[in-house]
């Protein structure tokens, strides 16, 4: 069992390795045959949780380093959350590395490129079978070092250079806090080993409260909560700290795909559920989840809707969708959020490796106003990219809509204070994506041919080496809630990886009123979801076939809503000419006050300046003739001896 798990963490990162000093034809093959080892061994493991035949496995490699009491450890974790997100690291993972054989064929860094994702696997997987909070941070860290380096690998091009230095920065606030809640969680727990963490707050444990004034403290277990979610917020996109998403997309579109669906924005949401029985301490944080997870879930679909370039708006889809991830974190759902979290790998990669399938024929044509009609040259394509708009949208039976539905059920049995404000906010959502999702949908594939004479001659279906991973992905998109959605939905596959207090617990309900998947698709029919997205499909319809004209007449009545979305609420203006310039002032102020102002000049410069003044002064006795040497000697036992005799006579 360890040396399947070490195959599976190690065998990316060898890959990664070899593929950057090997020559270009066999970069490709090296990292695909990694990965699909690592995808194999994964499928074998989880099979084997699935079949009973395995149970949890945590193991210590090595001490790192002991301070004190505390040890550090190297390990792994494997149970039954780590092996799902095994499975869907790696799986998807593998349909990237094919589908970039197509896509970056003619990139002068072809081979970089496949050195860096086989990286990026091997840091997630870091991250998802790490077995405390040490190794955790060095994975989390890992993953957003490779996103900087494939956000910005066409480093030739300035804006790609900006997003990738927006991505680093904005997961720095998060990761701020991450790093006080890990302190938090030493301070309380004396340990950063998760087993031992667990085992205490299943024992019961003291709080450690923080004092705010002489009166007030904070809870210390709200306080780690808090800080491990805002770590969250910036992994995984959440409003404010979701501004670095969008831009991510100036990197090459096989990146987007395993940013947005597998790895990095994932991080998050596997990271508050690995730590559910914490943040079950702290209804605070849980209510915070619900509010900003639905403000991300309805906010960021209202800016979709008035996107037009193809991959923007599968990315503020994926910021909306993991606004639904968080609200079932914040229910106490956290199986559904990983259900969805699953469905959503599947079918977002799908959608973006479509649009880069698009991209490809338009001849890297990314503007969907330029495109039309293209169901005509590529039928896989399309296919495809309307299993992933329907499954995106919750459309009955489709692998979307049983995760969506079961969050937006789980959500309603909250009884959180704000979990009314996250209902409404998430079933809004639903008109909102089905809009957005269709819009493009429509605009790409149908109406008409907008495209220029020369790309429309060109105009064909991707080659099999991108079709291909587009069909392996329509597949799970379409099917795999049939098989996964009741022990997952339930939590019963999860066991103690997940914990639930009994007063959150939403699931048992559902699971009580909905028992199979064919009778909640039914069911689904009589809901106020599936109209909502009927009625989005609708509008998208009428704004792009029926009645194009309707989009000019809307944008011009409600011009100053458009402004608005088009300026994504002005987060970017606020950061860029307000907070940036405030926190160069501070850092400069600090820089001027504190490093030159007190170290350099008072304590550096100031010591040196003290020592010279001191040896100059006392250079003066060394003269160098004898007589003065004699007469300070004289001196000195004169003065000693008037000492001892006024001390004789005081006793």
């Amino acid at each position: 069992m360890q040396n399947q798990l070490l195959a599976i963490l190690l065998f990316p990162l060898a890959a990664a390795l070899i593929a950057a000093f090997i020559g270009k034809a066999w970069s490709h093959r090296i990292t695909i045959v990694a990965v699909a080892i690592s995808c194999i061994l994964s499928i074998n493991i989880a099979m084997g949780f699935v079949n009973g035949g395995l149970s949890p496995v945590n193991i210590d490699l090595y001490t790192w380093a002991q301070l004190g009491q505390l040890e550090l450890h190297v390990g792994l974790l494997v149970d039954q959350l780590t092996a799902t997100m095994m499975v869907v690291v790696t799986f998807v993972s593998l349909m990237v590395h094919i589908y970039t054989v197509g896509y970056m064929k003619e990139d002068p860094g072809y081979q970089r490129f496949f050195a860096y994702i086989s990286l990026f696997t091997f840091a997630m997987l870091t991250l998802v079978m790490s077995n405390n909070f040490l190794q955790l941070f060095f994975g989390w860290e890992a993953v957003g070092l490779v996103s900087y380096l494939l956000i910005g690998f066409w480093y030739k091009k300035p804006t790609a250079i900006t997003a990738n230095l927006k991505a680093f920065l904005v997961n720095r606030i998060g990761d701020l806090g991450f790093l006080l809640g890990i302190a938090g969680i030493y301070k309380i727990f004396g340990t950063l080993d998760y087993a031992e963490v667990f085992a205490q707050i299943n024992l019961g444990f003291n709080d450690v409260p923080i004092g705010v004034t002489d009166e007030t403290a904070w809870s210390g277990i709200t306080f780690v909560c808090i800080g491990l979610f805002i770590g969250a917020m910036g992994k995984s996109a959440q409003m404010p700290l979701h501004v670095w998403l969008p831009d991510s997309m100036e990197g090459p579109t096989p990146i987007s795909a395993l940013i947005h669906a597998a790895t990095m924005v994932t991080a998050g949401i596997f990271m508050v559920t690995r730590m559910s029985p914490i943040f079950e301490l702290s209804e605070v944080a849980l209510n915070l989840m619900l509010v900003i997870g639905g403000s991300t879930a309805l906010f960021m679909g209202f800016l979709g809707v008035v996107q037009n370039d193809i991959k923007r708006v599968i990315a503020y889809s994926t910021l909306s969708q993991l606004g639904y991830m968080v609200v079932a974190l914040g229910a106490s759902a956290y199986s559904i959020a990983v259900f969805h979290l699953v469905t959503h790998a599947f079918f977002k990669a799908l959608l973006f490796l479509g649009a880069g399938s698009v991209i490809i024929a338009m001849h890297h044509e990314q503007d969907i106003r330029k495109m039309g009609n293209l169901k005509k040259y590529m039928p896989i394509t399309y296919i495809t990219c309307l299993i992933g708009s329907l499954a995106l949208i919750g459309t009955p039976f489709f692998s979307g809509f049983y995760s969506k539905e079961a969050i937006i059920l789980a959500e309603d049995n909250s009884h959180l204070a704000a979990a009314g404000y996250a209902h409404y906010a998430v079933l809004a959502g639903v008109f909102f994506t089905a809009l957005y999702s269709f819009r493009m949908f429509f605009l790409v594939f149908h109406t008409k041919e907008r495209m220029d004479e020369h790309t429309r001659h060109h105009l064909k279906e991707s080659p099999a080496v991108v079709w291909v991973p587009l069909v392996m992905l329509a597949i799970p998109s379409v099917i795999v809630s049939w098989f996964i959605s009741g022990p997952i939905m339930s939590g019963e596959f999860f066991g103690s990886s997940i914990s639930v207090a009994s007063n959150h617990d939403v699931i048992t309900p559902l699971i009580e009123e909905y028992q199979h998947p064919w009778q909640l698709g039914l069911h689904a029919f009589f809901t106020a979801p599936f109209w909502l997205a009927v009625a989005g499909v609708a509008v998208a319809f009428m704004v792009t076939i029926w009645r194009p004209e309707w989009r000019e007449i809307l944008s011009k009545r409600f011009k100053l809503i458009n402004h608005i979305l088009k300026n994504n609420y002005y987060f970017d203006r606020f950061y860029i000419d307000y907070l940036s310039p405030a926190c160069v002032g501070i850092g400069k102020r600090c820089w001027k006050w504190i490093d030159a102002g007190i170290i350099d000049s008072w304590l550096v410069n100031g010591s040196a300046k003290t020592v010279a003044a001191f040896s100059g002064q006392f250079r003066k006795v060394q003269t160098g003739y004898l007589y003065h040497y004699v007469l300070v000697m004289v001196v000195g036992l004169l003065a000693f001896l008037g000492w001892v005799y006024w001390r004789t006579l005081t006793v």
